[in-house]
């Protein structure tokens, strides 16, 4: 059976990543495992020695892993709450089978551990602690999207039906792993699709392109294809708005984190300015 990963953490996305996760399980017939990974305790005791007495220090250290007794429990009993209303609003989406899964550790070390047996993985574009007023991205997920082997559906704040969607194709690795999953998958069956390529028209980018066209089309697809100059990042962004696109198909991360750091990273700028949300493949 068919397996999807959605990542929950009580933020604001949460609800979003149960509801897009639910749509491609009905697509593909598949379950659903509902995670939530309770991190590692970052902030580390000061040196309580000195101006402290013996009897003072000790007693104090006596209440703060009370404190930190009592936290954990909260944290466990907060997670074990967020997964109940997550498989409750799936339930409701019409998912029959969901399984809960509640880790501590780091995300993605908990993540690797399960997607062996997962054919997608579904995650917020924020998380819990991202800055929204600034439109940051969740902390986590350039990390997840790097580290999978699977690949990653980024949920939109809210869920719209999806008839259209949207495949950026450059003619790289990822994006040719993209056009297969595709072609050969049950998630985009019936969806109508917007086939782009970015570039300045040439015989070769022509002939890549009507490939990937034709391709889809045997596999029954309604395809619209097309290739526009400009900026990547502006391009795509003001195509997938003029057509009302649900969803962007695209290769992502296809250089290291260091070049990303210094000229800027494609994938990073669609996930972030384009509405809609964005499923990515390595």
């Amino acid at each position: 059976m068919a397996r999807i990963i959605a990542l929950v953490d009580g933020s604001v996305y949460s609800g979003s990543v149960c509801d897009h996760a639910a749509w491609v399980a009905r697509r593909m017939g598949a379950e659903v495992v509902l995670l939530h990974v309770i991190g590692r305790r970052e902030a580390r005791r000061g040196d309580l020695s000195g101006s402290i007495g013996l009897g003072a220090r000790t007693k104090l250290m006596q209440e703060l892993a009370e404190l930190d007794e009592q936290q954990a429990k909260l944290s466990l009993k907060r997670g074990r709450a967020i997964l109940e209303d997550g498989a409750a609003r799936l339930k409701a989406d019409g998912v029959e089978k969901v399984v809960t899964v509640l880790r501590h550790g780091d995300l993605v070390e908990e993540l690797a551990l399960l997607e062996r047996e997962a054919d997608l993985i579904v995650i917020g574009k924020r998380g819990e602690a991202a800055d929204f007023a600034k439109l940051h991205l969740g902390s986590n997920l350039e990390r997840v999207v790097r580290a999978s082997e699977r690949p990653v559906l980024v949920a939109a704040r809210a869920f719209r039906p999806i008839e259209r969607f949207t495949l950026a194709f450059d003619g790289g690795p990822s994006a040719v792993r993209a056009l297969e999953h595709i072609a050969g998958g049950s998630v985009f069956r019936g969806l109508k699709c917007h086939l782009l390529t970015i570039g300045e028209e040439t015989p070769d980018l022509r002939e890549m392109l009507e490939g990937a066209e034709a391709m889809l089309r045997e596999a029954g697809f309604e395809v619209e294809a097309e290739i526009v100059s400009g900026q990547p990042e502006k391009v795509i962004c003001e195509q997938t708005r003029a057509r009302e696109t649900g969803l962007l198909v695209m290769g992502a991360y296809g250089h290291s984190r260091i070049r990303s750091m210094i000229i800027g990273s494609t994938t990073t700028a669609m996930v972030q300015g384009c509405q809609l949300p964005v499923m990515l493949f390595r």
